[in-house]
């Protein structure tokens, strides 16, 4: 057993510029393709679909001109790595000019002024409008007169629609101001209130929003409302669960309506904290391209349920027999692995929108091929060693996770055990048990008394979010150290 991706990789990474062994494999140095033959090299070895792509296969050049000659043919890195590299199935690969930018967002650490919120198109018409899912704790917005559920239809006096709300509200300015509105009956419509914010550099969000337990009937009920598989808020999230267990928790409602995913290790805690920590049972396991399953000891590819945290923390667990999960369409990567980690174990009940359909994981690449056993992954003790002259980094998807049973094929999203929409006239305050996805959950949990109508006045069709806008997205990160089998 050697450390990750040892000799073998790094021979398929040389051999795979080359179809001739006396052809060196690199391009021409004088040639302006640096970040072009990093990005070739990288996706090449680790790309998923690496052998779906003609342009990424192994003999795709026979000589060193001919490799340097399609390197050059596309200038902007962004469309090189979008045009001549990706797979057409590929929904969720993207890149970043700056590596440092991208690996401090993966971190929960971002330029944001603290307003999460969803935008959405009205009667068919191009203009968007936008509402305030929640507001990160100590930042900007919360020092503002604005929450959960208001809308906004303008930023700076301009009227938001589907060609000015990038730049306006992701663009360069640090500082914009909303323009809200009200809703009733179904209407959209201005009113007088306006609301300034400034985006701050290095926000870093707790993912761990809301923990509560409730008293339902006699019943303990956890509350857990979760934005982000953010590995360095881990203890957090089993502090968590001990103060659940130490309560008394019977029954668990999960939200993650708005987790757009993260850390794959991360989601394996998670699942332990809920079902047990069974290490002899497994959670999840890796499909990676062709070639590298042919180097890949079996064994290394599985993930079973987890004992402690990644510092050693004894797992809070709940060892439950069943989960509710209030989910929406912007629920997806690693909140999927969850439900799909633990379906074949326990029951797994869905509360609201068929999520997004994420079933794959990435890694971050930067330009340093030297990395031992792991060329081009990124590693925070080696920047000194990323080429000075290329700040690029790409995230991949570079494999996907099955669960114990094999499943996978999830791309077009988990459905919903109870469908119910979010209202945007009826958005309600999160953890509050009127709150109607929540409430939903509880009545199914109590089983007993009055029901509630759950009618949704104007169901919201998601156009796209802030979260959208922000690099990890709805990425899946493999965060795991992996070893190889090697003959001998």
């Amino acid at each position: 057993m050697k450390k990750f991706y040892a000799l073998l990789l790094v021979l398929l990474f040389v051999a795979s510029c080359s179809k001739s062994d006396d052809d060196p494999g690199g391009p021409n140095p004088n040639a302006n393709v640096t970040v072009q033959d990093f990005m070739w090299k990288a996706m090449n070895l680790w790309y998923f679909w690496q052998s779906d792509v003609p342009n990424l296969a192994d003999d795709r050049f026979s000589t060193d001109e001919d490799y340097t000659n399609f390197l050059a043919a596309t200038s902007d890195p962004s469309d090189f790595f979008f045009d001549r590299l990706l797979f057409t199935d590929d929904r969720f690969s993207f890149l970043n000019s700056d590596y440092t930018e991208l690996t401090q967002n993966l971190s929960g650490i971002s330029r944001s002024n603290g307003l999460e919120f969803g935008l959405f198109l009205f009667q068919d018409s191009d203009d968007l409008f936008g509402y305030v899912r929640y507001i990160i704790p100590n930042s900007d917005a919360s020092t503002k007169d604005i929450s959960r559920g208001e809308l906004f239809t303008g930023v700076d006096g301009q009227t938001l629609n589907i060609d000015n709300y990038r730049d306006l509200l992701f663009g360069e300015n640090a500082t914009y101001t909303l323009n809200m509105a009200d809703i009733a009956d179904g209407v959209i419509s201005s009113n007088d209130k306006s609301v300034e914010l400034t985006k701050e550099e290095g926000l870093s969000e707790n993912p761990v929003f809301i923990a509560n337990t409730l008293d339902v009937n006699g019943q303990k009920v956890g509350y857990l409302m979760y934005n982000g598989f953010t590995n360095e808020y881990d203890e957090d999230l089993n502090v968590a669960f001990g103060t659940f267990k130490s309560e008394g928790v019977t029954d668990l409602v999960l939200d993650l309506r708005y987790n757009g995913g993260g850390s794959v290790n991360t989601s394996r805690l998670l699942a332990s904290m809920i079902y047990g920590t069974f290490t002899d049972q497994l959670y999840i396991k890796q499909r990676w391209n062709e070639k590298l399953l042919d180097v890949f000891d079996p064994e290394d590819l599985k993930d079973y349920f987890a004992a402690t945290t990644s510092s050693g923390s004894p797992i809070n667990t709940l060892s439950l027999s069943e989960v509710y999960v209030l989910v929406t369409n912007s629920s997806a990567s690693a909140s999927e692995l969850v439900i799909n980690g633990l379906n074949p174990y326990i029951d797994v009940i869905l509360i609201g929108e068929t999520t997004r359909g994420k079933n794959e994981f990435s890694l971050t690449m930067v330009d340093d091929p030297g990395r031992e056993g792991a060329p081009y992954i990124y590693s925070s003790s080696r920047e000194s060693q990323i080429n000075p002259d290329n700040s690029w980094a790409i995230q991949p998807l570079v494999g996907r996770n099955e669960n114990s049973v094999g499943f996978s094929d999830y791309t077009a999203g988990f459905t919903p055990t109870i469908e119910l929409d979010e209202d945007l006239e009826n958005l309600g305050v999160l953890g509050d048990p009127n709150e109607p996805l929540l409430a939903r959950a509880l009545q199914e949990i109590d089983g007993a008394g009055a029901k509630r109508d759950f009618t949704v006045g104007t169901p919201i069709e998601i156009y796209t979010s802030s979260r959208m806008f922000q690099p990890i997205k709805d990425n899946m990160i493999l965060d795991k150290p992996l070893n190889i089998q090697f003959d001998k």
